[in-house]
């Protein structure tokens, strides 16, 4: 384990790699993760959740939920994206994941240039960390795959937008169906594509 500065061991640190999955799309919640690894425990392949393939990323996880020491998902849903902004919420999701470890950790490795406000335990942002920090790739992978879940699942509850496929993101046939259906709940009404179809008449999907 890496002390705060990264110079070298610290004992009984206990480290929580913090990373969140969702904050480009136009729809859907955004969630963070945060996992506390085993050192003499840890699957082999943990890497950037965007560097694996699906299958991959699935495997992987129920590995880390097996083994880790403690691990927590988190979300912070579309009214409180809009509310708050995607940055904020992103935070907000990163701190209740913390909050919600059953094991505390005295280090929080948070992936990005920023840490939540508000946490109980010491922190320090690792740019690219999903790349660099084992328990930050981690944490990058839970929250992936739980939001993607999460995206199948509103893919059945609002059918045609393609949630299951793109989940949310703004491809060309989500920006389609935006235009052929109008935005549904699950559209963050805050992101310049949805807001401006909005005050241009597109009429609410029924929810």
């Amino acid at each position: 384990m890496l002390d705060p500065a990264g110079a070298g061991p610290v004992l009984n640190e206990r480290v929580a790699g913090v990373d969140e999955a969702g904050r480009g799309p136009l729809a859907g919640p955004v969630y963070a993760a945060a996992v506390i690894l085993d050192p003499a425990n840890s699957p082999p392949g943990i890497a950037d959740s965007k560097l694996l393939s699906a299958t991959r990323r699935e495997a992987l996880a129920i590995a880390i939920e097996d083994s880790a020491i403690a691990w927590a998902v988190a979300f912070v849903d579309v009214a409180e994206i809009d509310r708050i902004n995607i940055l904020q919420a992103s935070l907000l999701a990163m701190r209740r994941a913390l909050d919600a470890l059953t094991v505390a950790p005295t280090l929080a490795l948070i992936d990005g240039n920023r840490c939540p406000d508000g946490l109980s335990c010491r922190s320090q942002a690792v740019v690219r960390g999903d790349r660099t920090v084992m328990s930050i790739g981690a944490a990058s992978i839970l929250a992936k795959v739980a939001r993607d879940q999460e995206m199948r699942r509103l893919d059945q509850c609002y059918p045609g937008y393609g949630f299951a496929q793109h989940k949310g993101y703004g491809t060309k046939a989500h920006i389609e169906a935006l235009d052929r259906l109008g935005p549904c709940i699950e559209h963050r009404r805050s992101f310049a594509p949805v807001r401006i179809r909005l005050q241009n008449g597109a009429s609410p999907a029924a929810s």
